[in-house]
């Protein structure tokens, strides 16, 4: 499996404050107030923080890695204090570099304070959501920036309901077999370039296109098309949970490789996850769509449950038994 050199890694991959501008600018509806010209600083724990005591002058354990959210309570708090004791506490909370501030509600800071962050390089945005549907949407942006990620040679289709990996060398075949496949009512996740996340709870992995391809493919001989204008909206997921790699090669360069039974399932490992992966031999006459959506629905049976080469096994046994 040939994997892009990326800035990622099996830990994850840090991100700054403009990354998570970007990924939030339409959904968390930001604007900077402040600092812009300091959004490379990094984000280094991807959580959020409520820094009460922070702005009460205690500052043990101050988690100034995070994003603090200034809501009702704390905007409450400070509109409380006398003007010269309140840009006194902040300009102490800004002593030491939190990364960046966002005031939810819609609530603004003041401009001696804006001046303050602005002075020592601290960002400072506003978001008019309130802090509660601020912080639902923003720890899954967060989760989503720091998971460990990589991209790999591949075209990833949905097939039969299962998130499926196609690698092999150029030219034979990957991105034909799974226009075949949309064709059958599959859909399209990536083409030749998937980009993978690795959900670090579940341990497990997603895959999808990059913005700038999603949706697209190249056949050849024919060029870029365009999948949902032709097929229709129904033929593209946006990300899909990676759960087989299907790896074409050339028959004459697998012969001895070739698991006729089904018993041997290598899987692939993609940042520290295994992966279930079968490989398909490719050689003049063979249907390649046909026998990749048979691996998808061979392996939803596996899942399920049911492995055929153990139910044959059985069934011989007990045959073998009953004509003693």
């Amino acid at each position: 499996m040939e994997t892009l050199p990326t800035m990622s890694s099996r830990e994850g991959c840090g991100f700054t404050v403009a990354d998570f501008y970007e990924a939030g600018r339409e959904r968390l509806a930001l604007s900077v107030l402040a600092g812009a010209g300091s959004m490379g600083n990094t984000i280094s724990e991807p959580i959020l923080n409520r820094p009460g005591l922070a702005l009460a002058g205690f500052f043990k354990d101050f988690s100034c890695g995070r994003v603090q959210v200034i809501g009702n309570v704390e905007t409450a708090y400070l509109d409380s204090l006398d003007p010269v004791e309140r840009n006194r506490r902040v300009r102490a909370m800004l002593a030491y570099r939190p990364v960046l501030f966002v005031f939810t509600n819609g609530h603004r800071p003041y401009p001696e304070d804006l001046a303050a962050a602005e002075e020592v390089g601290v960002t400072v945005m506003v978001s008019p959501l309130e802090t509660r549907i601020f912080t639902h949407h923003s720890l899954f942006i967060l989760d989503s920036l720091s998971s460990p990620k990589t991209t790999l040679y591949g075209t990833m289709i949905e097939v039969c309901g299962l998130g499926v990996l196609i690698e092999s060398d150029p030219g034979l075949g990957k991105s034909e077999t799974a226009l075949g496949l949309i064709k059958r009512g599959s859909a399209l996740i990536a083409d030749d370039l998937t980009c993978v996340r690795k959900d670090t709870a579940a341990n497990i992995l997603y895959g999808s296109a990059s913005a700038s391809t999603a949706g697209f493919m190249e056949i050849r001989g024919i060029g870029i098309i365009h999948v949902p204008s032709i097929f229709g909206i129904d033929a593209v997921r946006g990300e899909k949970q990676l759960q087989l790699v299907i790896t074409l090669k050339r028959l004459d360069e697998v012969r001895d490789e070739v698991d006729r039974i089904g018993q041997r399932r290598e899987p692939k490992e993609i940042l520290g996850v295994k992966v279930p992966s079968v490989l398909l031999p490719v050689s003049e006459g063979r249907d390649m769509v046909n026998l990749v959506e048979t691996a998808a629905q061979q392996h939803k049976l596996i899942l399920a449950g049911r492995d055929p080469v153990s139910q044959l096994s059985t069934w011989l046994k007990a045959r073998a038994a009953r004509s003693r």
